[in-house]
């Protein structure tokens, strides 16, 4: 699937810089690496010595506070979608975006709907491995001129343009 980024704000399709990593495949000599949490708790110390970007995927169940303070020293947090119904990581990119104030890269994998896109990134993300084009994105993210739910990207709310602000 290829992997789109709209940390410019455009969006492009993107060469994905990490090797996702078996929780017993040895760690790669250079470049980046996307651990589980599994893996990133138990070899913590390796992977933050090897003076490369390191990133975690957590599952659905697996909230980013789990990460502690490690959190700021990471390059991407991948969150994992198992069914479209499963609506827990817009909750955990919101989180990493507002509560724990993540600044790297948040990115959605797995099983989401085109009706979702515009709510991913709303919530915080800015990376998806995806079935999507990059059209698509684009498409989902115009279909919505005004928002009813404050979100991690600042948009201002119907009530709030209601009320002059």
């Amino acid at each position: 699937m290829p992997l789109i980024k709209f940390g410019d704000g455009n969006g492009a399709v993107a060469a994905d810089g990490f090797a996702r990593l078996a929780d017993d495949a040895p760690l790669p000599a250079e470049g980046g690496a996307i651990v589980s949490l599994t893996r990133f708790r138990k070899d913590r110390e390796a992977l933050m010595a090897r003076n490369a970007p390191v990133g975690v995927q957590l599952k659905s169940d697996e909230s980013p506070e789990e990460l502690g303070d490690d959190v700021h020293r990471l390059s991407v947090v991948v969150i994992e979608f198992p069914a479209f119904t499963d609506g827990r990581g817009f909750s955990w990119a919101r989180m990493l975006r507002t509560r724990l104030n993540f600044k790297g890269e948040v990115r959605a994998t797995g099983n989401f709907l085109f009706d979702q896109l515009n709510y991913l990134r709303r919530t915080g993300f800015d990376a998806f491995d995806s079935r999507f084009t990059l059209e698509d994105f684009h498409k989902a993210f115009a279909e919505m001129s005004a928002v009813y739910q404050p979100s991690a990207d600042g948009r201002k709310t119907i009530r709030d343009l209601r009320a002059g602000g």
